[in-house]
């Protein structure tokens, strides 16, 4: 058993997400060794996706790039994830699959679909013959509503597209504005060969631990990913901190380069947040929807990573209407260089192409 100190498992999983230096050199690298990025399109700041490339690539990223590799389906968007379209075969035989290659919640999924196949062969007759069309385009001849907490109440064909995403008979071909186009699968994902469910499962812990660098062999799983790797790697130990974990060997001994780097809210170095805690000791939620006279940091604050460690977040809002970046605190965990600080900050301003507006404290 590998025996890794906290500092050491802190490098290896920023070296993984490519937050240390050298920077990656491309959109096409950086969502490979990511594996995915999460298509939020809140832009209190910036998207989520582009968020997550300005943070590796640095000003020089340009948003038109992520869009017309998504538009030569060199990147593909599955389930609310942008992922390369090469790894759309570790996908195909769990697509075949559903609802039986998952959690055993989704059977009620697959209940409500079956209640309502008549409106999934409509739906597909509609996109045979007209599609890509957007959700708005397709009448509701559900039988059966969804139902749910409130969020998703009645959002019949929304809910069921995404069910027909996750069986593979659909897929999400573009946006209009802020819309999904949907398309029969046939016509958008590239013809390549599945792999078997088994052989798949392996080979996406695989890919997913190399994108973490260090992550425990079981986890919560959520709707977008399994919360673990299950054996991928080598099994390790952390000092300090309880649990199993794995680590990837490829990532053992590799120079770890620290800069600064502002992260997005949903960037995977924090998205587990249990995670982040252990690992990082850092206490950070998004706050954009709690009431603002309960938020600490800010609606969209940005955590601040300082090489292997987050040490605070920027609380920053690009008002369009003025073209300004405007940023009303830099609360800080920790002892912060706010030089370095402030000149990502200016990077982040030059990138979306407005001026800056900092607090009097740091100027």
């Amino acid at each position: 058993m590998l025996e890794l100190t906290l500092a050491d498992a802190r490098r290896i999983a920023v070296n993984a997400q490519l937050l240390s230096l050298p920077r990656p050199s491309s959109v096409v690298e950086v969502v490979h060794d990511l594996t995915l990025l999460q298509y939020d399109q809140t832009a209190a700041v910036a998207p989520s996706a582009d968020l997550v490339l300005w943070s590796r690539l640095g000003s020089g990223y340009e948003p038109a790039s992520l869009a017309a590799l998504l538009e030569r389906r060199e990147l593909i968007e599955l389930g609310g994830m942008i992922r390369p379209a090469s790894d759309l075969p570790l996908y195909q035989a769990s697509m075949a699959a559903w609802p039986a290659d998952g959690p055993a919640w989704r059977a009620s999924q697959a209940a409500w679909v079956e209640q309502n196949d008549a409106c999934r062969r409509d739906i597909l007759a509609r996109l045979s013959a007209d599609g890509p069309l957007s959700s708005r385009d397709i009448p509701d001849t559900c039988v059966v509503p969804w139902e749910s907490s409130g969020w998703n109440n009645d959002r019949n064909v929304v809910r069921l597209l995404d069910f027909m995403v996750a069986r593979g008979e659909v897929a999400v071909s573009g946006r209009r504005g802020p819309d999904k186009l949907f398309d029969l699968a046939s016509r958008v994902y590239p013809a390549l060969a599945a792999v078997p469910v088994e052989e798949a499962r392996r080979r996406r812990d695989a890919r997913r631990l190399s994108s973490l660098g260090v992550a425990r062999s079981k986890g919560q799983d959520t709707q977008v990913e399994p919360g673990g790797v299950g054996e991928a790697g080598e099994p390790a130990t952390i000092s300090g901190v309880r649990g199993q974990w794995r680590v990837d060997p490829d990532l053992l001994g590799v120079p770890f380069t620290p800069r600064v780097a502002l992260l997005s809210p949903l960037d995977r170095l924090i998205f587990d947040r249990k995670r982040m805690t252990d690992l990082f000791d850092f206490d950070y939620q998004l706050e954009m929807y709690k009431p603002a006279a309960k938020r600490r940091w800010g609606y969209y604050a940005l955590p601040i990573l300082i090489g292997d460690r987050l040490l605070g977040k920027v609380d920053a809002t690009a008002d369009r209407k003025s073209d300004v970046l405007r940023v009303a605190a830099i609360h800080q965990d920790g002892p912060l260089p706010l030089d370095e600080v402030v000149a990502e900050i200016r990077d982040l301003a030059d990138w979306l192409e407005m001026d800056l507006e900092l607090p009097r404290l740091v100027e």
